[in-house]
């Protein structure tokens, strides 16, 4: 079963078809961004609507309602400008489920109002389930007390770390992000060792490669 799909309750469906060019209508894209949208993107389907007056659950104003989109792909790959462009021209948190040769994979931004500017939004890093058969049992929503909550629980099923305790979603999306820098500079390094011939600078490569490692798991 996967951690990230979700049986959404059928009141809340809302099954509608989003052209494209309503979406380039919100964001003005690059022509280079509009070739992937036709590239890569066979339909969107606003699917269900995450709301008080579906689902009973109060709003908070950093999550005034969740938005789940289907996606149906032509390629394998979906690049991630394409859902920052949707993301862009609709202002409330999206959950995105791909599917493309009856496989399908959830993906979603930390999306959340500007601390500077009430009306805009900050979209951050995707991150993605595993791609899953299409058949794959879909788990109950998550109790939650409100949208927020709920939206937070959704979000942390795509994280690859565990949260910690008592840990906010802001802070622990944060960790990951230096996690994730800090495996890049690890990978990096780990190639670099590998073609050295010095042995001095072999040494001090290693000794780098164990801050790093230690770095590493404390951040996990």
């Amino acid at each position: 079963m996967s951690r990230a799909l979700f049986a959404y309750p059928k009141q809340a469906q809302f099954g509608r078809v989003l052209p494209k060019n309503k979406i380039y209508e919100h964001t003005s894209p690059s022509p280079a961004l509009k070739a992937l949208f036709v590239q890569q993107i066979d339909q969107i389907v606003w699917q269900y609507k995450l709301a008080p007056e579906t689902i009973n659950l109060p709003a908070k104003p950093a999550v005034p309602e969740i938005q789940i989109f289907d996606i149906t792909l032509k390629t394998a790959e979906l690049d991630h400008d394409v859902l920052r462009c949707i993301d862009k021209a609709i202002p409330f948190p999206i959950i995105f489920q791909l599917s493309h040769d009856n496989r399908i994979q959830t993906i979603a931004t930390y999306k959340r109002p500007s601390e500077a500017d009430n009306n805009k939004w900050v979209i951050d890093g995707y991150f993605a389930d595993d791609w899953q058969p299409i058949e794959t049992p879909r788990q109950p929503l998550p109790v939650a007390l409100d949208l927020q909550g709920l939206y937070e629980q959704l979000l942390r099923r795509l994280l690859p770390l565990p949260p910690r305790e008592q840990e906010a979603l802001k802070n622990h999306v944060e960790r990951l992000a230096q996690w994730h820098g800090k495996h890049n500079e690890y990978q990096k390094l780990q190639a670099k060792l590998n073609k050295e011939k010095q042995f001095n600078r072999k040494v001090e490569i290693n000794a780098q490669l164990r801050r790093l490692k230690t770095e590493l798991e404390q951040l996990s």
